[in-house]
């Protein structure tokens, strides 16, 4: 039997809004729930909101972290799916960003019946580049080489992420603002998370995945091509794919407007 008070303790969960619809919403690597700040004033008025934070992340209980657990994306989905079954959450719209997308996936997995559908924001399950077949983004050395940065300059490695990440017709102020999210994130923790996330290959999870998807891809990300949403959209039965008018892989802070209405758009929901 889970313990409410300590798995949302664990997870820093935050709940808001009193819509009849739940949206729970998932940070990326090196991110917290703060990401969201930009679309959760409009969606908490029409849906019920479940935020939280990775263990090892934000305002998460540091203590609760294991190497052991966290060295794989299952060990953070299994913090989605302890959530769901704490909040005794039922016809969940999960939305992920980035990594959290494969994490969602596999948490569908284990709680189908929870999951009602994923909104998948820039998603990848493979970062790598993968023979002609697919090119996931990145060679495997430059990957091993942004780690060995991590070790010696974490900060620098920091400083030189965030505007990758964001997109070069970012502001300066988003842009700090994810650094500064990077930064915040212990070492240690952030390094287990990072090699979970860009040398995994879940492609084979897409063909398994049940829940209708929505799959929101920029049209320029350094991180996630758009042939990388085509390819997703194209093994996962049940995915619509939409190409936005966006640059840069977080467009919940970049666009949140248009993230807003494809969110209400997918649920039925006027604004």
């Amino acid at each position: 039997m889970l313990n409410r008070t300590s798995i949302t303790a664990r997870n820093n969960v935050t709940v808001t809004g009193e819509g009849a619809k739940t949206l729970v919403l998932a940070h990326g690597f090196g991110c917290d729930q703060r990401v969201w700040q930009y679309v959760v004033p409009a969606l908490s008025k029409r849906y019920t909101l479940v935020l939280f934070d990775y263990v090892g992340s934000g305002r998460s209980q540091l203590s609760a972290f294991s190497q052991a657990r966290y060295a794989t994306l299952e060990g953070y989905a299994q913090d989605v799916v302890e959530i769901c079954k704490t909040l005794d959450l039922s016809d969940v719209h999960f939305v992920g960003h980035s990594v959290s997308a494969t994490i969602g996936q596999l948490a569908a997995l284990e709680i189908p019946e929870r999951i009602a559908s994923q909104i998948m924001i820039c998603p990848s399950p493979c970062f790598l580049n993968v023979g002609p077949e697919y090119q996931g983004g990145f060679e495997r050395a430059d990957l091993e080489e942004l780690i060995e940065l991590m070790d010696r300059n974490y900060i620098g490695w920091a400083h030189y992420l965030a505007p990758l990440v964001m997109g070069p017709e970012s502001s300066e102020q988003l842009i700090g603002e994810l650094s500064e999210s990077f930064c915040s994130t212990d070492p240690v923790v952030a390094k287990v998370f990072a090699r979970a996330t860009f040398f995994a290959d879940y492609r084979h999870l897409l063909p398994r995945v049940t829940p209708p998807a929505l799959l929101l891809q920029s049209q320029v990300d350094s991180l996630a091509s758009p042939a990388v949403g085509r390819y997703m959209h194209a093994r996962m039965p049940q995915s619509t794919l939409r190409e936005l008018p966006c640059v840069g892989h977080c467009t919940h802070m970049t666009h949140p407007e248009t993230i807003i209405r494809e969110i209400d758009a997918w649920l039925g929901q006027s604004s």
